[in-house]
């Protein structure tokens, strides 16, 4: 049996509403929010005592989903939020846009930074990554015509 298709990608958060915001001005529509705990979600993490609140985001064409997650209980383990990109384990999320730059200036005043700078891949991408609210490192890529 193959996968259907990849449902979302989870990414644990402190602050619930910056981070929402932040992937709503990038141009994710939030689906809703939701709040988690209880013995089905103890077994599915395998964690004791989980409650959460949740917020699910989907890209404008329906496609792909992202699920924020805020851990009450048990809290969220810290971890520096300036990780460099070459860590081992979940790096980044891609999302392809129509004007890079116009992105990562409305993205500036949500936090975002730009690691690097906006780099050009011969005659087809812009491509940047850029860190936002929870050190979270999202990769943009313009196509070019």
């Amino acid at each position: 049996m193959a996968i259907q298709r990849m449902d979302n990608v989870g990414i644990v958060v402190e602050d619930m509403d910056a981070a929402v915001a932040y992937f709503v001005e990038l141009g994710m529509e939030l689906e809703g929010r939701a709040e988690v705990k209880g013995p089905v979600a103890d077994r599915c993490t395998g964690l004791d005592g989980v409650h959460c609140d949740i917020a699910m985001l989907r890209t404008p064409d329906g496609h792909s989903r992202l699920e924020l997650s805020k851990y009450r209980t048990p809290r969220a383990a810290p971890e520096p939020r300036d990780r460099p990109h070459n860590i081992l384990g979940t790096h980044r999320v891609m999302f392809a846009v129509d004007d890079l730059e116009a992105t990562v200036a409305r993205l500036r005043p949500h936090g975002a930074e730009v690691l690097g700078e906006i780099a050009r891949f011969e005659d087809s991408y812009l491509l940047c990554y850029v860190r936002g609210p929870e050190g979270i490192i999202v990769g943009l890529a313009q196509q070019l015509r």
